[in-house]
Parts: C-alpha cells; structure tokens; sequence
C-alpha cells in the first residue's frame, strides 16, 4: 500500500513539475506572454493533480501524501517571491511585471488552496473537487476571455466586463463537469457524474458573481470559499 502511494505521489509531482516548466521554458523563450502562461498554468496545474487522485490509495495517509505535491511547489513559490531562490523562467511565467513579489500573492493562495482542499475534502466528496475546478477553469477562463472581449464592463466593477463573467461561468462549469464525467467512469462516486450537474450549475452561477466583485488579488480565495460553502449544502 506505501508503495502504491508513493510512486502516486512521484507521478503527480513528476506530472505537476512538467507541467509547470513546460510554460515557464515557453514564457522564457517569448513563445507565450507571461499572462497567457499564467493563466495557462492556473487552468491546468489543479485538473492534472486532481486526476492524479484516484493513483492514490484508500488509506487514511493518502490524501496528505498527494497535498505534499502542490505543498512542495508552495514553498517553491515562496522561495523565489522572497528571493531566496532564483528562477527568472518561473517569475516571466508567474508574474505580471517581472518583480519575483508577486508570486506571494495570486500563485501562493492558489498553492495553499490546493493544500486545504486536498486535504479537507479529497475525493470522499465532490465538493473539493468543484471548488478546485471552479477556481482553475473558472477564474483562468475569465481573465483570458475578460481582456480579449471585454469591452463591456460590469457597472458594478469597472474592471471586469460581461464577457470575462461568462468565460468564468463557462470555464468552472466544464472544468467541473469534466472532472465529474472523469470520476464518474472510474466509479468513484456513487451516483451519475448527471445528478451533480444541478449543483455544479448553481455553484458556478455563485463562483462568477462572486469573482465579479471588485476584489483585488483573491479570487483564488473568495471564489474557492463560495464554492465549498455552496457546495456543503448542494451535494
């Protein structure tokens, strides 16, 4: 059983670690901007973990085991934003303007999401998973299709449009129902990936009313906390 889980976790931090140069080295070498590889590696980094789970065994230690992963890149993270490790790749891919400080923020509570929900919920619930799905195809989607149509802002939030509040609405609803159907025909839940999307639909309808907000810098966790107390009650 230790031996199953650990070669789970090299695979998920093998896979997570891939996944994460790849569009640092793409972003370096000025095939991508630095924001299209943010959002890219905020949109892909949570579905790859999650799909990692069921590598895991069903032993109480499972879940801490796969929360070393994005607990490991977190102090990654924080070694660079503080300077105490330098990765010009991960700051050009990371970042907005270049300055390393700016991974403590939107990066690190992404990280430090992922490491709550991982453990709290796992995949005896669903809950965790719409929350973590809500946050990467939601809030990713948003911006990428927020700064590309957007013309139309919010009148309540100059800084954010109707376009960008649809791709949020869109992105955590497929990204969620995607991982729903994924479960599904692994059997991992006890009902059809169907029966969930009621509750997937209100908890993204949620998600993007909230992510509208003009709330700087936290949509990793404004969004991510909606979802999972939405989520307690609709699941």
């Amino acid at each position: 059983m230790l031996s199953n889980n650990f070669y789970a976790v090299v695979i998920t931090l093998f896979t997570a670690l891939a996944w994460l140069r790849l569009n640092d080295f793409a972003a370096h070498r000025g095939w991508i901007s630095g924001h299209i590889s943010r959002k890219i590696i905020h949109m892909g980094t949570g579905p790859l973990f999650v799909l990692c789970w069921p590598l895991f065994t069903h032993s109480a230690a499972s879940r801490y085991l796969a929360a070393l992963v994005p607990l490991l890149i977190t102090i990654q993270f924080i070694l660079v934003g503080i300077g105490l490790l330098r990765d010009e790749a991960a700051v050009q891919a990371m970042s907005r303007t270049g300055n390393p400080r700016e991974i403590l923020r939107g990066p690190l509570y992404y990280g430090i999401v992922f490491i709550v929900v991982t453990i709290l919920y796992w995949y005896d619930s669903p809950v965790g998973i719409v929350a973590l799905m809500l946050m990467c195809g939601g809030d990713g989607l948003a911006d990428i299709i927020g700064r590309r149509y957007g013309k139309i802002k919010l009148p309540w939030n100059p800084d954010k449009s109707w376009a960008g509040s649809l791709g949020m609405f869109v992105g955590g609803w497929v990204f969620s129902a995607g991982i729903m159907i994924a479960y599904g025909a692994l059997s991992i839940f006890p009902t059809p990936w169907t029966s969930y999307l009621p509750a997937v639909t209100a908890i993204a309808i949620a998600g993007c009313l909230v992510e509208s907000l003009p709330l700087h810098d936290i949509d990793n966790l404004t969004v991510t906390i909606t979802a999972v107390i939405l989520g307690s009650f609709l699941f």
